[in-house]
Parts: structure tokens; C-alpha cells; sequence
């Protein structure tokens, strides 16, 4: 039976990739959450999904005495790190907490993988390392990294700390995700997007649609777009979790160090998708035109083929309507 460290696992994604390692593995997890941004409901759930096969501890991954009691504890076989701040917003008006939370956290803690030899690490990164890209295509892990806001940079940095981090430590290898815009709710129940203040397009389209919010933004309508609002490519979150699942069993078998962007290849724009809210729910709600956000690129989109032929990751929930319908009925539910 293999232990994993998950940081950050009481979050959306986080607790999603649990129950996917849980469900499909006979793997233990230790999870190090702060609760600052996840919920203890979330924990519960997957306590109660899985008697004894999940611990958790709450407190900060930045705290190197808390890791270390940790890693005294368990033998660590594998470590997937969510735990960060992750609205781009929010990182143009506060950017040093992105890169104190992003940044510098993340190099207490592998301190303290290099200390205990844990050489297995899975990364939480994202699309906004690619900045804005001044082309229509897919974007590819090769495509240029040019961060135009605090948080895409500061997951950037991590990224080539990992780099770096590998030469000096020979036997350590990272699996970096670059996440697209994820979406939807635990396809059997139980698990959903929680966040409060939420910012994430289809979570506040949800909101309105179950009136829990009197209206909403679009950001811009001025874009270089088909309809001048943005285009993103979104994924189902258990898609996305899977992809964790497959990405790291891809690490332990072949064991290189990989990049993989994680999306389906297809972009919606704002409008599209607020559309598609209001035909799943069949509830219509007010949508204003508000200015642009500082720092949202016009458009992302993901070219996907290195996972889907490096991994044995295939994406089921692949549909738009399927997508905000997830959503729309987990929102109804909490």
C-alpha cells in the first residue's frame, strides 16, 4: 500500500483527486490542509467514503516543523501539491501573497522532501504560465511562457525551481499539470465546488441561475474573440482528476519528469458558457457588462495530445452541457 502527502486537499480540486487516488488505488493519503480556502466538509466526505484510509492535519505547508512531524511519521511514496492562491485578480492587487503562499511555501517544503528522500512530486500549475498568446492555435507544452499577472508567474517560478530542484537531486521526478479552467462536481455525489466568493465563470453563472446571486460580469467585451469576450477550454473536474491518477501512475512506471497540459482542446467564450447555464437550469438571470480584469488573456485553449498519448488519461465527460449541468445541480445541492 502506497501513502501519498496531498497539500491543499480540502480545496475543489484537491478533495476530487483524493477520491479519485481512493477509489481507484488501495493507497493511504495524509492530507495538510489550513482550511484558509478549503473546507472541512470535504475531509469528512472522503472520511466516511474511506474509513482509515485517509489522515488529516491541519496546518500550513510553509511550516517546516509541521512537515516535519509529518514525514517522521509516514513514509511519504509520493507527494501532489495543490496548496496555493490561485485568483488571478487577486495576485495583481496583492502579489506578494501569491508569491510568499506560491513561492516560498513550496521551497519549505521541498526542504523537507530533500531531507526525508521523498522523490515523487506532483504539481499543481496552470494555462496562465503562457501569459497571453499572441496566436489562435492550441497552446502546447512547448508553446512560450510569458506570465502577464503574480499568480501565473509565481506558479511558473515553482516550475523551474522543480527544474532545478531534479539536476541537484538526481533521483527526484515531478509531474507538472498545467490545468486549464476546471469545472462541475464528483459525477457520483457528494463533492463540489464550495468556494466562497467565488470567482471561476461557471460556479457564479450557477449561482445566479439558483438565485444566490442577483446578477453577474462579463469582464470585457472587447476581446479579440469570435464574440470579444474571452475563450477558455474547460474540463470536468473529474476529468481533471483522473488525469492526476494517470499522470502520476505514468511517473512511477517510467520515472521522467513531465509537463503535460491538462484540458480538452475545444475554447467557449464567456458567452457561450453563460448560455449554456441558463439552458441547463432553464433559469434566465441578469448579465452586465462590466470593464476588463487586469490580466486576463483574450484567450486559452490547450493542445492535449502529450497526455492522451504519453498516459493512459481518457477524458469521459468531455461536453460543455455536461459540464455546467454537473455544476448547476451541485449548486442547487449546497
Amino acid at each position: 500500500m502506497q501513502t501519498y502527502f496531498f497539500t491543499g486537499a480540502a480545496g475543489f480540486i484537491g478533495s476530487h483527486t483524493a477520491y479519485c487516488f481512493l477509489k481507484n488505488s488501495d493507497c493511504k493519503i495524509i492530507v495538510l490542509d489550513n482550511l484558509c480556502t478549503g473546507f472541512l466538509e470535504n475531509i469528512q466526505f472522503l472520511q466516511e467514503k474511506f474509513p482509515n484510509r485517509i489522515e488529516f492535519v491541519q496546518g500550513n505547508f510553509g511550516d517546516s516543523s509541521c512537515l516535519e512531524t509529518i514525514f517522521l511519521k509516514h513514509k511519504i511514496d509520493g507527494i501532489v501539491h495543490f496548496a496555493g492562491s490561485l485568483v488571478v485578480s487577486e495576485s495583481v492587487v496583492n502579489p506578494l501573497l501569491y508569491y510568499n503562499n506560491n513561492v516560498a511555501n513550496t521551497l519549505r517544503l521541498l526542504e523537507v522532501v530533500a531531507k526525508y528522500g521523498v522523490n515523487r512530486l506532483l504539481f499543481s500549475s496552470t494555462a496562465a504560465v503562457y501569459g497571453q498568446p499572441n496566436f489562435s492555435e492550441p497552446i502546447s507544452e512547448e508553446s512560450q511562457t510569458l506570465p502577464i499577472n503574480p499568480y501565473g508567474e509565481s506558479k511558473l517560478m515553482v516550475e523551474k525551481i522543480l527544474r532545478d530542484f531534479e539536476v541537484a537531486n538526481p533521483n527526484f521526478r515531478s509531474v507538472i499539470l498545467r490545468y486549464f479552467n476546471v469545472a462541475g462536481a464528483l459525477s457520483e455525489g457528494g463533492l463540489g465546488q464550495r468556494s466562497k466568493n467565488a470567482t471561476h465563470l461557471i460556479k457564479v453563472a450557477c449561482e445566479c441561475a439558483c438565485r444566490k446571486r442577483e446578477k453577474m460580469g462579463i469582464f470585457g467585451e472587447d476581446y479579440p474573440t469570435k464574440d470579444g469576450t474571452c475563450i477558455r477550454d474547460y474540463i470536468h473536474i473529474d476529468d481533471l482528476a483522473n488525469a492526476h491518477f494517470e499522470t502520476l501512475k505514468t511517473l512511477e512506471k517510467e520515472e521522467h519528469s513531465q509537463i503535460y497540459n491538462v484540458g480538452y482542446g475545444v475554447g467557449f467564450s464567456v458567452k457561450e458558457v453563460i448560455e449554456c447555464v441558463k439552458k441547463v437550469s432553464g433559469v434566465d438571470f441578469e448579465v452586465e457588462i462590466q470593464p476588463r480584469r487586469a490580466g486576463d488573456p483574450a484567450m486559452l485553449v490547450s493542445n492535449n495530445h502529450k497526455i492522451l498519448t504519453h498516459t493512459n488519461w481518457k477524458p469521459k465527460y468531455n461536453d460543455l452541457e455536461l459540464i455546467c449541468k454537473s455544476a448547476y445541480e451541485w449548486e442547487r445541492y449546497v
